[in-house]
């Protein structure tokens, strides 16, 4: 009792096991015993790195007090010297990471600059066809006036940069400029491949591999089409959502392409546009998307040992009401809310569980664009 953590002793004995129990903070082993407890906390599932873990322990040093004398005498400078050597430790880790993050980014940058602009210059490009935002913008001034397409994607996206400076981010303006920049740099060299002709290929594979490109420049925390940001700025203007914004500019612009090279290559061009959004996704969310699901059952008890037990998933619940049907409006129970997350490809297997228990239990379920902790990145055999 004495010990438990925050420690409060109340008495002279109290304050020795205290300071016997964490006696290794002031100790020449420190290193020994932190190491140790690290592995415990990491096999448990408590601590992931060792930048967390040393991050900890130095909070944990800055607020630990020894109580007697003879420990604040003989343990106190040695704890000093340790906090030092893990304030040092903690510190070489975080550029280590950041370093790391940095390349990922600038690989993740170089690779999906150069898929798009192959995109652009196999599929698209010798087949008149568009896409929307200021990609589709910059193809149609290409396709109207002649206009070196690299010339016209830099400049139409160089305002927009400037905007997110102030809207989004220092961090984020600075990496799309370099994006842009190195897209009109392999625009402008890479030479034009003729790979086919074939307008359902090029509108599907075309926008797949613009999708690919964008979606891992997108990964790294930058742009290659800055239409999202000049939506972002109108919403602050007028009453319409982004969603509204982007989708009244795609459809100037694919109108436009009808009008201009005719209904069927506008088609096409939305259904490049399509396929380039949907890879978009799959490539920034990763193909197990994460789905949160809520069920609720008059047998969530099964249902709560199924989903923990069989299908290896942690789950939230609440307590709420069912019933308040048409007509019964007063006949109603206690349940349990059963709240759990799944990846894409656990959702057939989750919905035949809960009905196989339950064929009458209301299941809802709605897209997560991001999750992190608990237990959700564990392997689960499907």
């Amino acid at each position: 009792m004495a010990t438990k953590l925050p420690q409060n002793p109340q008495n002279h004995l109290s304050k020795i096991l205290c300071d016997a129990d964490l006696f290794y903070l002031g100790g020449d082993e420190y290193e020994f015993f932190s190491e140790n407890l690290f592995s415990e906390l990491k096999g448990n599932a408590i601590v992931e790195t060792k930048e967390i873990w040393h991050k900890r322990q130095v909070d944990f040093l800055n607020s630990h007090q020894f109580y007697t004398k003879t420990a604040k005498d003989e343990l106190e400078n040695k704890k000093g010297e340790n906090k030092d050597k893990v304030e040092k430790n903690t510190g070489h880790l975080k550029k280590k990471s950041n370093l790391l993050d940095h390349l990922q980014d600038t690989v993740s940058v170089l690779f999906g600059v150069i898929v798009a602009a192959f995109a652009l210059k196999s599929f698209l490009v010798p087949n008149h066809f568009f896409d929307g935002g200021v990609t589709g913008m910059s193809l149609l001034i290409h396709e109207l006036y002649h206009i070196n397409l690299a010339l016209v994607i830099v400049l139409f996206n160089l305002p927009l940069i400037i905007i997110s400076y102030f809207t989004v981010g220092k961090n984020f303006a600075k990496k799309t400029f370099f994006s842009v920049l190195f897209l009109g740099l392999c625009l402008w060299l890479l030479p034009p491949v003729d790979i086919t002709h074939d307008k359902l290929i090029v509108a599907v594979f075309g926008g797949a591999f613009l999708g690919i490109g964008v979606g891992l420049v997108m990964r790294a925390g930058a742009a290659l089409d800055g239409i999202e940001v000049l939506a972002l700025y109108t919403l602050k203007k007028t009453s319409f959502t982004i969603t509204e914004i982007i989708l009244g500019i795609n459809i100037i612009i694919f109108s436009i392409a009808a009008l201009k090279f005719g209904i069927e290559t506008s088609l096409y061009s939305v259904l490049t546009y399509f396929a380039a959004t949907k890879t978009i996704d799959y490539v920034v969310e990763g193909i197990q998307a994460f789905t949160g699901v809520t069920i609720i059952s008059a047998k969530s008890e099964e249902i709560k040992h199924q989903l923990v037990n069989k299908l290896g998933r942690g789950i939230t619940v609440y307590k709420g009401e069912r019933g308040f049907l048409p007509g019964k409006f007063d006949v109603s129970t206690d349940c349990d809310i059963i709240y759990t997350v799944v990846t894409r490809l656990e959702m057939r297997k989750l919905k035949n569980l809960i009905y196989e228990i339950d064929s009458e239990a209301f299941v809802f379920a709605n897209t997560i664009k991001e999750a992190s902790g608990g237990i959700i990145k564990s392997r689960v055999k499907h």
